[in-house]
Parts: structure tokens; sequence; C-alpha cells
């Protein structure tokens, strides 16, 4: 564990956090491989890690790997719940939080100095009191910008402090990967590789009209400004989301449409549902595929007018879905999601004509009210009576 001193924003990040979830709840799986999901990998612990073991994996591959390895099915409410909890913690610490996801968050402690001490001192009782109240490991970065923040917590997991001083930033940031610059995935990454760019002082010694010329200029001058640690971005709080998406695991059978269309529709059931709960509408339309050889494809569409009616919603995943099909059927399936986006408060909004199909969805939200009342399944389409419900999960970073 690497400590250091001073920094004014906090980027705290839970380790493992499903299977961590896991091991803390049954405890003959403390110290133990655990692999969270059958079919696809949704969390492993470190122990299960360290033999080869990743996330959105899949399930026979895991356990080739690690063969002692034990498998449990998710338990998404029980995740939510310690998501709760933790981010309870955060709101103790500073009232400045900017949520992530369910197990990461920004903490801005800049000015908390003279009541609870420096940063390094509020971030080591931070994980104390994860630790004790919630019972789940958690690492820190501390840094003067978001983004060192975050890449300090990288470096410290699992379950360290990494504190950068703000005269050390780029004696600390230089040496590192490449891959450790948000925006770095494996495209780019290759794309610097063949170039012998392989580090972070590389980058920055470059020159931005070099990165452009090779990375476009949104990327080059992205990826110089983050060589130089040049991030000023606030830590927002209260920030809406920006989307909201799910995606169901399926293991690696052959799917027919017919069956994939079921999945797809249960999918923009459960979104569009989450959707009106907010008082959101969306425009645009996300379809996410994964297939066998681990390759994914993105498909999305953007409707003329906002909207939150699953009558309007659905059509528009569905044709996404019908494109996909030859590809699909070329490279096998283990994964669909969806995802809904530009996002927008239900009211008020322009009204577009003609006005026809303006009407509130009276259906959409007299089942909502059914399945509030009596629970998701008690209403469902009668393509869906009798399916394998099988692994479904929030929508995770690719």
């Amino acid at each position: 564990m690497f400590v250091y001193a001073e920094g004014p924003i906090l980027h705290a990040d839970l380790d493992s956090f499903y299977a961590s979830v896991e091991q803390r709840d049954d405890p003959t799986l403390r110290s133990r491989p655990v692999i969270v999901g059958g079919g696809v990998v949704l969390a492993a612990s470190y122990e299960a890690k360290a033999c080869g073991v990743r996330t959105a994996m899949g399930g026979r591959q895991a356990l080739r790997l690690c063969p002692g390895a034990i498998v449990v099915p998710p338990r998404m409410k029980a995740y939510s719940e310690a998501s709760k909890a933790v981010f309870k913690v955060f709101e103790q610490t500073t009232p400045l939080v900017e949520g992530l996801s369910i197990d990461e968050a920004f903490l801005d402690v800049g000015g908390l100095a003279k009541i609870a001490g420096s940063p390094s001192t509020i971030a080591a009782r931070l994980r104390a009191q994860v630790a004790r109240e919630v019972g789940l490991p958690i690492t820190v970065g501390v840094a003067r910008t978001k983004f060192l923040a975050k890449v300090a917590s990288r470096v410290a997991k699992p379950d360290g402090l990494l504190v950068v001083p703000h005269d050390g930033e780029l004696e600390f940031l230089h040496p590192l990967p490449v891959g450790h610059l948000w925006g770095v995935g494996k495209v780019t990454e290759e794309k610097l590789r063949e170039r012998g760019i392989t580090t972070v002082r590389q980058v920055a010694e470059l020159g931005e009209s070099y990165l452009v010329s090779v990375l476009g200029r949104g990327v080059g001058r992205h990826l110089f400004a983050l060589a130089h640690n040049r991030d000023p971005r606030p830590v927002q709080v209260g920030r809406r989301r920006r989307s909201m998406g799910a995606q169901r695991a399926l293991g690696s059978r052959p799917r027919q449409p017919a069956e994939l269309d079921d999945i797809l529709t249960g999918l923009i059931d459960k979104l569009a549902r989450r959707l009106r709960g907010a008082n959101r509408v969306c425009r645009t339309v996300t379809l996410r595929l994964r297939f066998h050889d681990f390759t994914r494809a993105t498909r999305s569409h953007t409707m003329p007018a906002p909207t939150a009616g699953t009558a309007m919603i659905l059509p528009v995943a569905r044709l996404l879905l019908a494109a996909a099909l030859p590809m699909i059927a070329e490279r096998g399936i283990t994964l669909i999601g969806a995802s809904l986006s530009n996002l927008d408060n239900a009211e008020p909004l322009q009204l577009v004509l003609p006005f026809d199909d303006m009407s509130p969805p009276v259906l959409d939200t007299t089942l909502d009210a059914v399945r509030d009342k009596f629970g998701g399944a008690s209403i469902t389409r009668a393509g869906l009576l009798g399916q394998d419900p099988g692994i479904e999960m929030p929508m995770l970073p690719d």
C-alpha cells in the first residue's frame, strides 16, 4: 500500500464488489475463488482473478482456468442494499459526492481540512468505516484531479489507499502504461503500441499535433491533456443519469430469433418501467450484443420525439435486433442488452404534431401500478411464460 500526503478528491471503489458481498455473507467463501454468474462471469473474487478469470468471460472458460472456483448465482437485491449502505458512508464523509456506478464514487474533501483532517486521514477513516459498518473492502485513490484519483485507486487495488502529492503528480503518472489513460481501449492502445508508445510519459512527450494526426482531433487532444494531468472537471453533486440499461447473459447455446425477441422485449418492458418511475423520457434506444468470440457490437437509433411509452420504444429495439440477426447467426450470441439514453425530464416537453400519439400511456401506467404492488413478475408477456429467466443484470461497462 502506497501512502503519500494531501489531495482534495477521493475516488472510492469497492473491490470485486459482487464477489466481496458473497464472501461477506457466506463465511465459507472467504479466501476462496468465487465466480458470480454461471454462463457468463459477472464478477470474480481476487482469488479467482489470480487464476486469470475476468468479468464477461464465459463460465466454461473461467472454470478451466480455475477448476476449484465456487460459482454462485447473482443476488442483485443484496448488492443494491450494500451499495446504499456504502453511499451512506460517502455522504457522511462529505456532501460533495458524485456516484459513478453502484460501487464507486468521487468525493470532494478539499474544504474539510479544519474539521476532518487531511485528505489522507479522511480517506483512511472512510475505508475503516466501510469495513466496520458494511463489511466490504474498498480502495481509495486521492489526488488533485478526478482523473488522477481514479488512476491512483486502480494502482492501489485491492483494499488499498494511495495518495498522490500535488508536487509528485507527473512523477507518479508518467511511468504508468498508456492503458491507464481514460479513453485508451484495445484499439487505441494497439495503434499507439504499433508506434512504440507504451507509457504515459511517451504520450506527454509526443506533442498534441502528432496525437491528433494519429488518433483524431478529439481523442488526441483528450489524451495529451490527461498525460499532463489536465482535468478541470469538478465533482458534480446530484447529476441525473444520462442513460439506463440492462443486459442478460445467454450462455453458449444457440438462440432463435423469436427467443431473442422475447428476451429483448422483457428488457425493454423493465427499462421503460424504470424510465417512467424516474419521471424521465428518452430519445435514443441502443442494442448491445456480445458474441461467442467475446467481440461486441452496438447499434442505436434516435427517435424524433422523446417518449416513455413501451409501445414506442419497443418497435425501435426490435428493428435494431432484426438488422443484427445476420451477424448473430454468423457469430453466435452470448449476451444481449438494451439501454435508453438522451434522457430528459418528463415535463414540460415540446409537443410534436400530430397530437394523436401524445396521450398518456394508460396501459403502461396501469401495468406499472400492478407490478409495483404485486411484483415485477405478476404480469408478463405470453412469450416469456415458462422460459428460463436467465441471468439479468444492470448494464456493465464495456
